[in-house]
């Protein structure tokens, strides 16, 4: 007879919007209690998996997403530039990895990528695993062709976050729905790339909207290997300039949430680390927090120097996530996705 062992059962894709918002509801030491049980059974919990992502083709996006500072409709003062070279690029990647990143990831400021682009990007990311870093790219909605060729070259990781909750989001974008961000994901995961996925805290949103956020992606068929949570950057220029700040304690309730959601998942403290404290930062690991973009920027918006950075984890003692774990991340995705390959 096979039993589950408690690691094992943390594990549910059949979580109930109710479940998770009496997880809201939990005082706070009760939810930092089981949040960091979980954690602690499924990671060394002094352990953080670094990544850097730089801007590979800033501004002049079509969208109209209310948080950000690269759509063409709003007067931000950001210069746009054209896609980056493959070896400029490169140069960045190798940077990062002397620094301590061992995930590189490409952003593009696009509705959806074309394909002329895509061949370009597809050199990068080739360039980019060659130097053994793991990969990931964020450049909008994909088509399932577009996917499987990010997929063939070598692409680890495809980040595309469905910022908020279903009924909240038309609130934040009207230029596409929120299905096409569920159609990206599932085109991401059937073409055997890993999935980035997350959501933006502060935009004025409720604490029903944050759990039915994390609940619909705690209920994928396949959690997200990693969620970035992010903390709105009020930008201004942009129509959420003037939005209220995030009670700290309600940003790591987040945190803690998605970690007993997602227990195998990296829960990542992404934009907006340069405005929290760093007890801010120490309480967001203690819940579950894993992983970290490392660098000066975050595509275009402020994120903490790499100095500061060590200095507090290293007062933490707090460790790099070892290259050891990319090597394995990364053989066991390349089996699968060539069982999936040989299979059609």
């Amino acid at each position: 007879m096979f039993f589950l062992t408690a690691a094992d059962s943390d594990l549910r894709h059949d979580w109930t919007l109710a479940e998770a918002q009496a997880l809201f509801a939990l005082p706070f030491n009760d939810l930092l209690y089981r949040a960091h049980s979980v954690y602690r059974r499924h990671f060394d919990p002094n352990s953080v998996q670094i990544s850097t992502l730089l801007s590979i083709k800033t501004g002049a996006c079509p969208e109209d997403c209310a948080y950000c500072p690269q759509s063409a409709r709003y007067h931000t003062g950001l210069k746009a530039e054209k896609l980056m070279h493959v070896e400029d690029v490169v140069a960045q990647a190798r940077r990062a990895h002397a620094g301590g990143a061992t995930r590189f990831c490409m952003g593009a400021a696009y509705r959806s990528p074309k394909d002329k682009d895509l061949d370009h990007i597809i050199d990068m990311v080739k360039a980019v695993r060659a130097l053994g870093m793991e990969t990931c790219a964020t450049l909008g909605m994909l088509t399932p062709p577009q996917a499987q060729r990010l997929a063939d070259a070598g692409l680890d990781y495809y980040n595309h976050n469905i910022d908020t909750s279903e009924e909240f989001y038309t609130e934040i974008i009207s230029t596409r729905c929120f299905q096409d961000r569920l159609d990206t994901l599932e085109a991401v995961r059937a073409a055997g790339m890993r999935v980035c996925c997350g959501g933006i805290i502060g935009m004025g949103e409720s604490l029903t909207d944050r759990a039915k956020m994390l609940h619909t992606l705690a209920s994928l068929p396949e959690h997200p290997e990693s969620v970035p949570i992010n903390q709105l950057v009020r930008v201004p220029g942009t129509p959420l300039d003037h939005a209220a700040p995030v009670d700290p304690l309600d940003f790591v309730r987040v945190i803690a949430v998605a970690r007993v959601l997602m227990p195998r998942s990296h829960v990542r403290l992404s934009a907006g680390r340069a405005q929290m404290s760093d007890e801010l930062q120490a309480l967001a690991f203690f819940a579950g927090a894993n992983s970290i973009f490392y660098g000066d920027k975050l595509l275009t918006t402020e994120n903490p120097e790499q100095d500061h950075d060590r200095q507090l984890l290293a007062r933490l003692g707090i460790h790099a996530e070892p290259q050891a774990g990319v090597t394995a991340r990364r053989a066991a995705a390349d089996a699968l996705h060539a069982q999936s390959r040989a299979a059609t």
